[in-house]
């Protein structure tokens, strides 16, 4: 496996992250519970047990009760501050009652307000790294530059990165600020493509459609931006989860593939989706986003997993149900 980023930059980051998304309950306004903080123990052990030390949350999810409950974890267990990397995003406003939508803000007095949120609900003096979540477009970068800026002096934030941008967004925003952006969380998976798909039709008729603006994985390769796959076992289509009617015949050949692979290999369907990514030369870090301690368990063979170059092609052909031209 390749060196990350992160290492290179002197953060020792484990090579898979837990994202946290799903503790708390639901994203309602519920409180938090007795189970909840059990939950939280529970999915904290499970992935230090395969060498998971890195910790990925947002102030929105679970409407802040999953920093919470992680926080509650961190009270419990002060001694794992230290040794675990914690990583929050900030930039999204979720819709209150009465509103038609959430919107994105990275106004100055937002972000600032929002990291203080999100250290107060993890009970911790700093964060390791702060992603911005969504790109927002009143977006001015020289207040983000000079947020960032009062962050860090202040030893609130020691790093910071983005979610969901691409090439230019992120030169855009490293233009007007002394912070290095050290992290671009994506979507990729074996069922999300589009950031391979973008690579291999270009200068074909075909590209246009894709998403993922022309770049953006080189753009972080060049700068050593530690890319990360949100989204990376795709809710478990390839790893045993029961398919529904309207899952195309591209889900479900690639999902009896990575089975064969995983039986062929003596592990896990979820090593065998989380190598995929893993095997990319870009050192993808992905962020798994489940709080059972049984799925968690199930990824510890990931970085240890080797595919052949045909074997990689071949679940990336079976997923995009189409030949390569």
């Amino acid at each position: 496996m390749k060196t990350l980023p992160l290492n290179k930059r002197g953060i020792p980051a484990s090579r898979l992250v837990l994202g946290c998304m799903g503790l708390g309950g639901g994203w309602d306004r519920e409180p938090v519970t007795e189970e909840h903080i059990k939950e939280g123990h529970e999915a904290v052990e499970a992935a230090l047990s395969v060498g998971i030390n890195m910790f990925d949350h947002a102030d929105i999810y679970t409407r802040g009760k999953a920093e919470k409950v992680f926080g509650t974890v961190l009270k419990e267990r002060p001694e794992l501050r230290e040794s675990i990397i914690l990583q929050s995003k900030c930039g999204i406003k979720l819709a209150e009652p009465g509103e038609s939508s959430n919107v994105f803000d990275f106004s100055k007095s937002h972000i600032l307000s929002s990291v203080d949120g999100i250290l107060s609900r993890l009970g911790t003096e700093y964060l390791d790294i702060l992603l911005l979540h969504r790109p927002d477009p009143l977006m001015d970068p020289e207040e983000v530059g000079e947020a960032l800026r009062l962050l860090k002096e202040s030893g609130k934030v020691r790093h910071f990165g983005v979610s969901n941008m691409s090439a230019g967004q992120i030169k855009l925003l490293q233009a007007y600020s002394d912070e290095p952006i050290i992290v671009n969380q994506l979507e990729m998976s074996l069922e999300k493509i589009f950031w391979l798909d973008s690579v291999v039709s270009v200068n074909q008729e075909a590209w246009k459609d894709h998403g993922l603006p022309e770049g953006t994985i080189e753009h972080c390769r060049l700068e050593n931006i530690q890319l990360q796959a949100w989204g990376p076992l795709a809710q478990g289509k390839y790893s045993g989860r029961p398919l529904g009617d309207e899952e195309p015949e591209a889900v479900r050949s690639t999902a009896r593939l990575v089975q064969k692979l995983a039986e062929e290999k003596g592990t896990t369907p979820e090593a065998v989706v989380l190598s995929w990514l893993m095997t990319h030369p870009a050192a993808i870090q992905p962020v798994i986003g489940t709080v059972n301690p049984k799925r968690i368990a199930a990824c510890k063979d990931a970085d240890k997993l080797e595919l052949t170059r045909k074997e990689w092609y071949d679940l990336y052909v079976s997923s995009r149900g189409v030949r390569l031209p």
